[in-house]
C-alpha cells in the first residue's frame, strides 16, 4: 500500500504564532521561522515535509484556522 504523503499551508494573514501546530505535530514537520506577520506574529514554517502523512492535527489544532492540509497519495 502506497504510503500518503501531505502537504501544509500556513495563511500568515490569520496566523497569530500560538505554536499549537508546532507542538503537536507528530512528525516534527513544523518550526518557528524567522518571518514575522503584518501584526507582528512569528509565523512557522513547513519543514521535513518527506515525513508529514497528511494527519491534519495541525490544522484541527489551529484556533485561527490559519492552516490548509494537503493530502497526495
Amino acid at each position: 500500500m502506497a504510503k500518503s504523503k501531505g502537504e501544509i499551508v500556513i495563511d500568515e494573514q490569520y496566523c497569530k504564532g500560538c505554536e499549537y501546530c508546532i507542538e503537536f505535530c507528530p512528525k516534527d514537520c513544523i518550526t518557528l521561522g524567522d518571518k514575522f506577520s503584518a501584526q507582528g506574529y512569528q509565523i512557522p514554517v513547513f519543514v521535513n515535509k518527506e515525513n508529514c502523512s497528511a494527519c491534519m492535527i495541525c490544522a484541527k489544532m489551529c484556533p485561527e484556522s490559519a492552516i490548509e492540509v494537503y493530502k497526495y497519495i
